[in-house]
């Protein structure tokens, strides 16, 4: 039988692992600022009708300009977004190097239990991330930039809020998206009951309506209704997952 570890044994593993995730996401990172053309084509997809969105729902011609107006902007945006880029692909790595930190002083129950939550919630995230992308920032993308109070006052669009505002939804989304995983752990804990989402319903909607106009900054009623009505699916299934939990 092996000799129990000590806190410092604890600790080079622990430092050995930072530096192996580290070490992937520059990998990954650098490989994404090499790619730059290929990176940067899916990353501006959607300022233009031909992005896929579009074509499926028969959106009329357009394409968003993006100007630059800081001599390093360009640059740093570049690096930003690879790093993101890297982080993206690596953290399948990342959850496998912190579940083998963990998954010793875990128990068998808590780790099979701790396999299916992580892979859960990853799964959700990229989910949040994809329906993001492909849905909710395409339209927001199309009504802001193109939106106009005065014909005298042309829209002037920037790299840097182009790819601030496709990476804060992309998180927004991603942790929104985390709700049946949350409320499955509630509910197995006994804090939630399905009963209890089920009757509170019209409250959720409602908060479900203002989450959605925060995340979507516009004044259109089709954009609002196309980021809520995922999230109220979301709730829908949270009820039934709560429901599966608990009679399990």
């Amino acid at each position: 039988m092996s000799e129990p570890l000590t806190f410092w044994d604890h600790l080079d593993e622990l430092r050995a692992s930072l530096f192996r995730m580290a070490g992937a996401i520059a990998l990954f990172g650098i490989i994404a600022f090499c790619l730059k053309d290929e990176l940067f084509a899916v990353v501006l997809a959607p300022r233009s009708s031909d992005f896929i969105t579009y074509q499926i729902l028969g959106a009329g011609d357009f394409n968003i300009h993006l100007m630059n107006t800081g001599l390093t902007e360009q640059f740093m945006v570049h690096m930003r977004t690879a790093v993101y880029a890297g982080l993206l692909v690596a953290s399948p790595y990342l959850l496998y190097e912190i579940f083998r930190f963990v998954s010793p002083g875990l128990y068998d129950n808590e780790r099979h239990y701790a396999v299916w939550i992580v892979g859960a919630a990853y799964l959700m995230f990229l989910l949040g991330t994809l329906a993001n992308y492909f849905v909710v920032f395409p339209f927001t993308v199309r009504f802001l930039g193109t939106y106009q109070v005065s014909p005298d006052v042309a829209n002037m669009l920037t790299l840097q809020s182009y790819i601030d505002t496709l990476l804060g939804m992309s998180l927004v989304m991603g942790l929104v998206f985390e709700l049946p995983v949350v409320c499955a752990l509630m509910g197995r804990l006994g804090l939630i009951s399905s009963h209890l989402m089920a009757n509170y319903r019209r409250h959720a909607i409602v908060v479900i309506l203002i989450v959605a106009a925060i995340i979507t900054p516009t004044t259109d009623v089709f954009t609002l209704f196309v980021v809520a009505l995922p999230i109220y699916l979301l709730y829908e299934a949270s009820i039934w997952i709560v429901r599966l939990t608990k009679r399990h």
